[in-house]
C-alpha cells in the first residue's frame, strides 16, 4: 500500500510538472497576445513612417520634373470645364489641347512682356536705387543701436554698394546658371499640359475603369468631376477678383507717386494667389518702397496701408460673398500647406499649395460626407 501511495505521488508530481508550462502559458497567453498585437501595430506605423520619409525624399529629389508636371496637371484640371465645353461644340481633342495650351502660353508671354520693360528700367537704375535706399533707411536704422548698422556699413566691407556692383558679374553668372533648368522646366510644363489636355478623357476612363465595383466607379466619377469643378470655378473667379486688386494697386502706386505702377499691379495680382505670404510680402515691399520714395514717413506708408486695406476687404467680404462658405478652407491648414510646399519646391510650391489643398479637401468631402446624393449611371 505504501508503495502504491509513493507511486501515485510520483505520478501526480510528474503530471503537475508536465502541466506546469502549459498552465503558465495559459495564464500568460493573454499578455503575450496583447504584446504581439502592439508590436504589429508599432511595426505597421514604422513601415508607414519610413515609406512617407522615402516618398518625401523622392518628391524633393525629383523636383526638377515633378514641379512642372504637377503644375501642368493642376492647370489642366483648372481648364477642364473649358475643355469640356469646347468638346461639346465639336472641337477635336487634339485641337482643343493646342488651343488651350497656346492660350496659357500667350498669357504667360503677355505677363513677361509687361514686366520686361519695368524690370530693365529698374536694373539700369540699380546703383542709384541702392544709394537712395541707404540714404532713406539709415535715419530709421540709426535708432536701433543694437543692430550695429551705420552709414559706414554700406560704404565699405563685403556688403558695400561698390562691392555689390563689382560682383554683379558673379550674380549674372549665377542667374545664367539657373536659367537652363528653368528653361527645361518650362518645356516640360508645356509638353505635359498639351499631352494632359489631349489625353484627358482617356485618362479619366483609365482611372475609372481601374476600380472593379460599380460603387467605386461612381465614387471615382464624382470625385474627378468635383475636383475639376472646384478648381475651375475657384480660379476663374479668383482671377477676376485678383485682377481687380491688381488694377487697384496700379492706381494706388500711381497716386502714391511710386515708380512703375503697372509693375506693382502685376505683382499684386500674382502675389494674391499665395494666401498670407503674398499680401505680407507685398505690404512690406510697398512700405520700404514708399519710405524710399517720400521723405515723410506718413506719405511713404500710405500705399502699403491702402493696399493692405483693399486686400483685407476683398478677402474677408467680397471673396466669401461670391465664392460661398462651402469653398472655405481652414486658414491654419492652408498656412501649413504653404510652409510645407515652399520648403519642398520654393516659390512654385507656395503657388501650388492652395490648389493642392483644394484637391485634398474635395476628395475628403466626397469620400466622407454622409447622405450625399449619388449620381446614377445610365442603364
Amino acid at each position: 500500500m505504501e508503495l502504491d501511495k509513493v507511486a501515485a505521488g510520483r505520478s501526480d508530481a510528474v503530471s503537475a510538472q508536465d502541466a506546469g508550462p502549459d498552465s503558465a502559458r495559459a495564464a500568460h497567453g493573454g499578455d503575450d497576445g496583447e504584446g504581439h498585437v502592439k508590436l504589429d501595430v508599432a511595426a505597421a506605423w514604422a513601415t508607414i513612417g519610413i515609406f512617407l520619409m522615402l516618398a518625401l525624399a523622392g518628391v524633393y529629389m525629383m523636383s526638377l520634373i515633378l514641379i512642372p508636371v504637377t503644375l501642368a496637371v493642376v492647370v489642366g484640371m483648372i481648364l477642364g470645364l473649358t475643355a469640356e465645353k469646347l468638346s461639346k461644340l465639336g472641337v477635336p481633342r487634339v485641337l482643343n489641347a493646342v488651343l488651350l495650351s497656346s492660350a496659357v502660353a500667350l498669357v504667360i508671354f503677355l505677363i513677361i512682356n509687361a514686366l520686361a520693360g519695368p524690370v530693365a528700367k529698374l536694373a539700369q537704375e540699380a546703383p542709384d536705387f541702392f544709394q537712395r535706399t541707404s540714404d532713406k533707411l539709415m535715419p530709421y536704422l540709426d535708432r536701433f543701436k543694437w543692430l550695429h548698422i551705420s552709414s559706414e556699413s554700406f560704404q565699405g566691407g563685403p556688403m558695400s554698394i561698390g562691392t555689390l556692383l563689382e560682383n554683379s558679374g558673379n550674380v549674372l553668372h549665377v542667374v545664367s546658371a539657373g536659367l537652363t533648368p528653368a528653361i527645361v522646366q518650362i518645356l516640360i510644363f508645356f509638353a505635359a499640359l498639351l499631352l494632359f489636355l489631349a489625353g484627358r478623357v482617356s485618362l479619366r476612363k483609365t482611372i475609372i475603369m481601374a476600380f472593379s465595383s460599380r460603387a467605386s466607379r461612381l465614387n471615382a466619377i464624382r470625385i474627378i468631376n468635383a475636383v475639376e469643378q472646384v478648381l475651375g470655378f475657384y480660379f476663374a473667379t479668383a482671377s477676376l477678383i485678383y485682377a481687380g486688386i491688381g488694377v487697384a494697386m496700379t492706381v494706388i502706386a500711381y497716386v502714391g507717386g511710386m515708380s512703375v505702377p503697372v509693375l506693382w499691379g502685376v505683382f499684386a495680382f500674382v502675389s494674391s494667389f499665395i494666401p498670407f505670404l503674398g499680401v505680407t510680402t507685398m505690404t512690406i515691399a510697398l512700405a520700404i518702397a514708399g519710405i524710399i520714395t517720400h521723405s515723410d514717413i506718413v506719405f511713404g506708408l500710405a500705399p502699403a496701408v491702402a493696399f493692405f486695406a483693399v486686400h483685407l476687404t476683398v478677402e474677408n467680404l467680397v471673396f466669401p460673398a461670391i465664392m460661398g462658405r462651402q469653398w472655405e478652407l481652414n486658414p491654419f491648414v492652408v498656412f501649413l500647406a504653404i510652409i510645407f510646399w515652399t520648403w519642398m519646391w520654393g516659390a512654385v510650391g507656395a503657388m501650388l499649395a492652395l490648389p493642392l489643398s483644394l484637391i485634398v479637401m474635395t476628395v475628403i468631402d466626397e469620400l466622407f460626407i454622409e447622405e450625399k446624393a449619388q449620381p446614377q449611371l445610365p442603364g
